[in-house]
Parts: C-alpha cells; structure tokens; sequence
C-alpha cells in the first residue's frame, strides 16, 4: 500500500492515553477520518499528537500513560496538540522515590552467541583494532593531525591486521582550572578513553610539554594495563610521551618524524594481534538517541529496549545514559534498581546534573531542540518517556560518574549530558566497543573510536538516508515487523559489525564527531 492510499493512521501508546500520534508520512489535513470517526479539527503533521477526547482547560495530556502537561486552553476531540497548547509538568521530586521495588523474574540466559573479537591483555575485548593518538593539550592537535595523516599514507599499509590510526583532539589540557574539583570529569574522560577496548593497550601520547596537563598526571604510573611476554604486569612501564617543546627537536619535521617513529612500534604490535572467537557477554554496547522525534519512542527505542535485555541475558554490558532525558522518569529508574545503592547512586547523579543547569539559570526544558519539536516532541517529559525505553526491562545494576569507565557487567546508567557528542564521548570513556544510535530527524553522527550502528526511527528517513542509517525501523509503524523482529536483528547485526563481517555506513564514509570532553570546572 502507498502513502497516497494509506488510510489515515494513529499510534496509541497505552489504553489511558489521551492523545495519539499521526502516523502517515506528510501528516493529514483536517477533516481527515480515523477508521474509528475521528476527524481531525486542524491539519496534524507527522508524528504529532491529536486529541483522542474534548480536553478542558488544565486537564492533564497523558502519553504513555505519563501527564506530558495540561491543556492551556480547551481542546475538542480532533485538535492537534503541541508545545504551544500547554503546560509542562514540573519536574519529580528526588526525594521518596520507590528504591529498588520491581522485581522482575530473572531473565533466561542467552547462550551460544558469540563474535570474532580482540582480545586484550587486561582481560577487555575489542571489536577494532586501532592505534589512538593521545593528546595532553589542544595546542598539538595540528600537528598530531599531520603526523596522523603521513602515517595512514606512508605506515599503515605496511600493517594490514591494523583498522585505523586515530587522533584523540579535544579542547582541555591548559588554560583551565586544573585543580577544581570538577576537573576530575575531563581528566578521567580522556584518560579512560586512551584506554578503550579497541586500541589494544597500545598507549601513545603527544604533549606541547609546557601544558597544565601533564603526561603524569593524565596517566599516572600504574593506570596503564601492560604485560610482559610471560602474561606478567609490568608495574613501572615507562609512558610513551612525544613532547613537541624536547631540545632534541629542531624544526617541525623532527616532531613528525619523531611521531612516526613511536607510531611504528605500536603498529607493529597491533599488527601481530588476530581476531578470535568470543563470548558476546564480551560486548560493551553504549545506546543513545539524537535528532529524535516521537516515532523515537515507538518504533526504534523499543527495539533497542528489546536488544539491550538480550544483550543482558547474553551476559553483556549495556550503558543507557542522557541525564535531562531521563530525570523525568527517575522514579522508573529508581524502582528498576539492583540494590538501594544503585538507585541512590542514580539520584546523586540527577541531583548533581540539576544544581549543575541551575547554575546557568536553565532547568532541564532547554534540552529539546526545535528539531525535537518538529518531529513532535512536545517537551522534556514526552521526550524523556520515549528515551527511556532503550533501557529495556532488566535491573538497573550499575551507576557510572561522567568519565568513569565500567568495571561490572549488567545494565550501567553512565550519567552524561544528553548532547550527541558529549555523551558519546563519556560512553567512550566508560569503555564501549561498540555504540548504537537512533534517529527520527536523521542525523550522520558517527565516531572513529568504535562502530554506530544507526536506527532509523521512520521508513520515510530511512528511504532518503538510505546509505546512512543501518537499520530501518520504521517497519514497525508501518506494520511490516514487530519489536521483537528488529530487535533481534540489531543484536544480530551487532555480532556481525564486532566481528569485522560487517561495516556500518559511518565506518564506510569514515564520519567522524569529534570527542568533546564535559568540562564542569572552570576556564581561566
């Protein structure tokens, strides 16, 4: 059936929902017919919500069986109702949340499922194997890009079991307050990262030498997992340091060359490393949403929801995160808890993310985007709801600070902001090998660091951005697959892009965010 034929469609979340969601591409015009009489009193866009009933004013607007907000006029059955029609909730309180109430029977192990990945000396394991360049400073970043360039060209053919070279740039390391207490947040970010999974321990990092932060103390002896040839720490290995300011370096060639010459030792150990099989319970996965519409919490979210409890009971670690976009739904997270401990952790982190907006006199509205909007979302609240889902259904088992890196298996809450490219790079920091992302407006978001799969939240995005999104699931909506059908074939797809089978559209047009370190502290 086409669009131009489809019969005019909704999607209801929940039996107590008091509105719905245009489903057809284009929207319809009013006087449109519902197979169940309602006609549409204004002309109602994609993905944006109608009136199921006569709304007064100051009723409340419910959506997956959530107040979204209250009318801020009357509203007869049939209207189109947007941000501009009401008022939202005010945000949940922290305090006499349900801790750690729902206990759900345990999950039934997923076995037999595994992938061809790296593994690394201190027991992680990598679904790449690449040689990252670490940065102390943003001061080097020209050269280090330079240098990283003449090594692709003139190094990495001599090294083919080697997927990449990459540059770890961001904006820190000197005219900051180095000593906050904040500080800590960027300085773990960037250590930890040097430290993923993909990059196989192979630790290299240039330095300008006259910086704040130092070699030392970005890697301090000790945070470097290496071992001898007998499978033995080396407790005082030496840190792999270019520095740009040395005497020995005369003229800019010299600090490539010198680059190059470090870099050629790291690829040749990277070099000897092969792919074998392992468990999937190795997968560290993080998942996010961007550019999201209402079909977000619909179609893709839930399939990831789907995927993230296989992952789950396939022994996996899975990180949801996005602060602003699931503090109004902390009292869902707080219940899902392992232990009273995780769900307090969780409330520190909203609390502190809260103090933290207020400070630069926002709350947690000024997340959504007009994009966000135009694709239906209304605010915060209906957003959050929709975003949730990705968490899936199993407990909570962890809580991670922005910057910390996963030391435990299970279902993590990493907090981040819920910026695309802040929050993709504390995911990095918390030890991803692999990252799933989903879109409704599209966007072609992607990292160097480790593979995204992308989900398209609409057939109609999907369609257009077809060499850019990874999975469609839109078919969902248009009734051509269930949640169940597209979750199991993201978790499948997932194996195939650790093991190397497969390449994601990011990875084949090599579209690269750059990494953006949350900095709380302040710059002097």
């Amino acid at each position: 059936m086409t669009e131009t034929t489809r019969p005019p469609l909704y999607i209801r979340i929940h039996a107590a929902d008091n509105v719905a969601i245009v489903a057809n591409d284009g929207g319809l015009k009013a006087g449109a017919e519902f197979a169940d009489g309602l006609r549409l009193v204004d002309n109602v866009p994609q993905g944006h919500k109608v009136a199921l009933v006569d709304l007064a004013e100051g009723d409340a607007i419910r959506r997956y069986d959530v107040v979204i907000g209250y009318a801020l006029k009357a509203l007869p059955r049939g209207s189109w109702v947007h941000e501009r029609v009401m008022r939202m909730p005010t945000a949940p309180e922290l305090d006499g949340l349900p801790i750690a109430t729902v206990k759900p029977p345990a999950l039934a192990p997923l076995e037999g499922y595994t992938f061809e990945g790296y593994r690394n000396a201190d027991g992680s394991v990598g679904t790449r194997n690449i040689l990252a360049i670490t940065q102390t400073v943003q001061c080097v970043a020209g050269v280090t890009e330079f240098a990283v360039q003449r090594i692709k060209t003139e190094l990495l053919p001599k090294y083919p079991n080697v997927d990449d070279v990459v540059a770890l740039e961001h904006t820190y390391g000197c005219g900051v307050a180095i000593d906050a207490p904040d500080a800590i947040v960027p300085i773990r970010t960037l250590r930890n990262i040097s430290l993923n999974p993909n990059f196989g321990g192979e630790v290299m990092v240039v330095s300008l030498g006259c910086e704040k932060l130092q070699p030392e103390r970005l890697l301090p002896p000790g945070s470097i997992p290496i071992v001898d040839k007998r499978g033995e720490a080396e407790a005082d290995a030496e840190l792999d340091v270019v520095c740009l300011q040395d005497d020995a370096h005369v003229g800019f060639m010299s600090m490539i060359d010198s680059v190059m010459r470090q870099a050629d030792e790291h690829l040749a150990r990277l070099n000897a490393r092969r792919r074998e099989t392992v468990p999937a319970s190795e997968l560290v996965v993080g998942v996010q949403c961007g550019g999201s519409d209402a079909f977000s919490g619909v179609t893709a979210n839930p399939a990831v929801g789907f995927c993230t409890d296989l992952l789950v009971r396939a022994g996996a670690t899975v990180m949801f995160s996005e602060t602003t976009e699931v503090r109004d739904g902390i009292d869902q997270l707080t219940s899902r808890a392992s232990t009273p401990e995780v769900a307090e952790a969780m409330i520190r982190e909203m609390a502190w993310y809260d103090a933290y907006l207020k400070k630069g006199l926002v709350d947690r509205s000024a997340n959504t985007t007009p994009g966000n909007k135009k694709g239906g979302l209304s605010n915060i609240v209906e957003k959050a709801m929709g975003s949730i889902v990705k968490s899936g259904s199993a407990p909570i088992t962890g809580v991670l600070a922005p910057g910390e890196k996963a030391a435990q298996k299970g279902l993590i809450y990493t907090a981040t902001p819920a910026s695309d490219f802040i929050c993709g790079t504390l995911q990095l920091a918390a030890g991803i090998n692999l990252h799933v992302f989903t879109t409704g407006r599209g966007t072609p978001y992607g990292l160097a660091e480790v593979p995204v799969i992308k989900v398209a939240t609409r057939s109609d995005l999907a369609r257009r951005w077809h060499d850019l999104m990874d999975v469609n699931a839109g078919r969902i909506a248009d009734g051509e697959a269930s949640i169940e059908d597209v979750g199991w074939e993201l978790f499948r797809l997932m194996l195939d892009v650790a093991s190397g089978r497969r390449k994601t559209w990011a990875e084949h047009w090599k579209l690269h965010n750059a990494l953006v370190l949350f900095n709380p502290a302040p710059v002097t």
